[in-house]
């Protein structure tokens, strides 16, 4: 997934093990013996599509360089209570300072998944992508798409840096959309950049400014009405990238995929998902 490498994986390991460790698991190490092993397993308690196994597996190789994995099921599958997802065995002070974080960042990137893969069958038998946003944790963002695209959606840009996304703010401050446009365009060739530009409209008035002016990848169509957006979509008649965004829920995102979109843009994917229910426990 663009924006996510094992050195980025291995930064916040080491950040999110300093938060909960610091100067040690003073609870493990008075209570269990230093060359203590042990084997444990990842219970399921939930319905849904795991996410986080490979994850998983980089904690534990980051707490215990011995570490041994059995993975039982794999990263996008669907899963049920008293599943197992895998078994891990390994120095019991590292599984016990891997613990908490493999459940935090199992479950969070598990929820999301799982709500990515019911958007992803809400659109089934449309020729549609669904994406998600910029609404995301702070610092957990590869994280969180690496779970989107786990559940069956699409990334959408990774930053501000990597796409040029003229929105409302963006158009409004610039004195127009034309504006906007031309200076997009003119930044770009000046600063020897190579980047997509989605232009946002909030009318079909201000499409038809897009249309004339062009010099867009996409045009983002916001909280357009569905007869309008239908409209919008035959009269932008494949010449740009179309997508539509604003208060898409599972309900109505179906029915916006109707409309003939290439793109449905949605922050709930990420927003709005919860955390499955899973534990880690030793076996007896």
């Amino acid at each position: 997934m663009q924006g996510i490498d094992r050195e980025q994986i291995d930064k916040f390991i080491d950040a999110a093990l300093y938060e909960d460790v610091r100067d040690g698991d003073h609870t493990s190490l008075s209570t269990i013996p230093a060359d203590k092993r042990d084997k444990a397993k990842l219970l399921v308690k939930d319905v849904g599509v795991i996410a986080g196994v490979e994850l998983a597996k980089m904690i534990f190789e980051r707490v215990d360089p011995t570490y041994e994995f059995e993975e039982i099921i794999t990263d996008g599958s669907v899963i049920k209570p008293r599943d197992i997802a895998f078994y891990v065995t390994c120095n019991t002070r590292a599984l016990l300072q891997a613990e908490r974080l493999v459940l935090n960042t199992m479950q969070r990137m598990s929820g999301i998944a799982t709500l990515s893969n019911r958007f992803a069958t809400e659109v089934e038998g449309y020729d549609v992508k669904i994406l998600d946003t910029r609404k995301t944790t702070p610092l957990l963002r590869f994280l969180e798409k690496w779970a989107v695209k786990i559940g069956g959606c699409e990334n959408y840009r990774y930053g501000l840096y990597d796409w040029i996304m003229i929105k409302d703010n963006h158009v409004d401050a610039a004195g127009g959309i034309t504006n906007a446009i031309t200076r997009a365009n003119d930044y770009l060739k000046e600063n020897n950049k190579d980047l997509s530009i989605t232009v946002e409209v909030r009318n079909l008035v201000e499409l038809h400014e897009v249309l004339e002016v062009g010099n867009v990848t996409r045009i983002m169509l916001d909280n357009f009405d569905l007869p309008i957006l239908k409209e919008a979509v035959e009269t932008i008649d494949g010449r740009f990238q179309t997508e539509a965004s604003g208060g898409v829920t599972l309900k109505t995102v179906r029915h916006i995929a109707k409309s003939g979109v290439d793109y449905i843009s949605s922050g709930a994917l990420t927003h709005s998902a919860g955390s499955l229910d899973l534990s880690l426990k030793v076996v007896k």
